[in-house]
């Protein structure tokens, strides 16, 4: 049986019970009605705490509604809103308005309701699931201001927060140096390395280790830059250790296929500065190897052209597909770290083998004049390694847009 169908006669099994004990209270509920009504336009109106005030009064076609909101969710289940937008948590009507949440459909055979959190500038959120969004949100927000979220640690065994960027739209970073010196993000706790970001980063995600944090997590909007429209919305969820993302990766792809991207890939964007965290991808059963390609031929841009006598170590390629003689003059500031053992560099053609380069930058992921190209790789764990430097004056912001890249899981032979 999947932990979902546990889940489920969990469910039943106590919505039997609490079915029995309203039929069991039914003698009292009848005495009440007897004993504590009045006729109103033909309806059997009951008071509470004998206060015979039609605000406060309830009808019988009501009664049972009012018993059935204080049934309690056995289990806590996520559910979909029902406009399909949002992820929320099951509960009754009664927990989720005392939350501060809002019903978005019905759950839990329709005892319970899809309850959605959303928070904003000077909140705390103390739920598992929330959503961080700017004031006014959809609308958009220019004023200039510290909006600051904390976060509550629900349990011991929370290992991590994920954080999904379903709208994030704030001011880039400098287009010069990469540093976000004007709008910026951060992520602080009393215990951890903050995390930083700025700039577009629409469908993006990270996981924010919080082992040993005892104190609220902040999330801060710094928000600087003046006549500047911003949006954000950004789902927080608290992941138990037995779930949490492996050891140092910052993001987490967990499907067969997908997309990666650096923070801050945008048009008329640039990749940020002072950045070094690891991207992994889950290792699917039964399959053996992944393999890489950028998303368009111009999706791969760290650093400026590399070739002949300005050549940097890994990046470069003759015609062949095999990395330039002279690419050992000096090390990438800026670079990607792809681990590998025996792939193949794999060219339009397909006629000349390459060889593996761990370490990737220049102006493109493909040898000059091929496109499309891929990396095929068997190393596990699947790992790419982002290593961006520290800011450097007069750089071209068209050679330092980032990287995107599609990969696809390779079933073994």
């Amino acid at each position: 049986m999947f932990p979902s169908d546990v889940k489920k006669v969990i469910i039943i099994i106590t919505i039997l019970l609490y079915s029995s004990l309203v039929i069991r209270s039914w003698p009292l509920l009848s005495y009440l009605e007897k004993n504590n009504h009045v006729e109103n336009d033909n309806k059997t109106i009951f008071y509470y705490n004998d206060v015979a005030n039609e605000n406060d009064a309830i009808t019988v076609s009501e009664r049972e509604k009012r018993v059935l909101n204080f049934i309690s969710i056995p289990v806590s289940i996520e559910c979909t809103s029902d406009d399909g937008r949002r992820r929320g948590i099951c509960l009754n009507v009664y927990e989720c308005k005392i939350q501060e949440g809002i019903s978005h459909g019905k759950c839990a055979l329709g005892f319970g309701v899809c309850c959605v959190f959303s928070s904003s500038c000077g909140s705390r959120a103390v739920n598992n699931l929330t959503y961080f969004v700017n004031p006014n949100f959809p609308s958009l927000s220019s004023d200039s201001e510290i909006c600051e979220l904390k976060v509550k640690k629900l349990a011991p065994q929370i290992s991590q927060l994920r954080l999904d960027f379903l709208h994030f739209n704030i001011g880039q970073p400098n287009r010069k140096t990469g540093i976000c010196d004007s709008d910026v993000m951060i992520i602080e706790t009393d215990s951890n390395a903050d995390f930083i970001t700025c700039g577009l980063n629409n469908g993006q995600h990270i996981y924010y280790d919080v082992e040993g944090v005892n104190d609220d997590i902040k999330i801060i909007m710094n928000l600087t830059k003046e006549s500047f429209d911003r949006i954000w919305e950004i789902k927080i969820t608290q992941i138990e250790f037995q779930k949490k993302a492996p050891p140092g990766c910052l993001q987490y792809y967990t499907e067969p296929t997908g997309i990666i991207q650096t923070m801050n890939f945008a048009e008329n964007g640039r990749h940020l500065a002072n950045q070094d965290y690891t991207i992994c991808i889950r290792q699917e059963d039964d399959h053996c190897s992944i393999v890489y390609e950028p998303c368009d031929e111009n999706s791969f841009k760290i650093g400026p052209p590399m070739s002949g006598q300005n050549a940097i170590e890994g990046s470069g390629y003759g015609e062949t597909g095999v990395p330039d003689s002279d690419n050992n003059n000096k090390e990438c500031a800026d670079k990607i770290l792809m681990p590998c053992d025996s792939e193949e560099f794999i060219t339009a053609d397909a006629k000349v083998p390459g060889v593996c380069q761990l370490l990737h930058c220049g102006s493109s992921f493909c040898p000059e004049g091929e496109f499309p190209c891929r990396i095929e790789s068997s190393t596990v764990p699947f790992n790419i390694r982002v290593q961006f430097g520290e800011a450097i004056e007069g750089e071209s912001p068209d050679d330092n847009l980032g990287m995107c890249l599609k990969y696809e899981q390779l079933t073994c032979f």
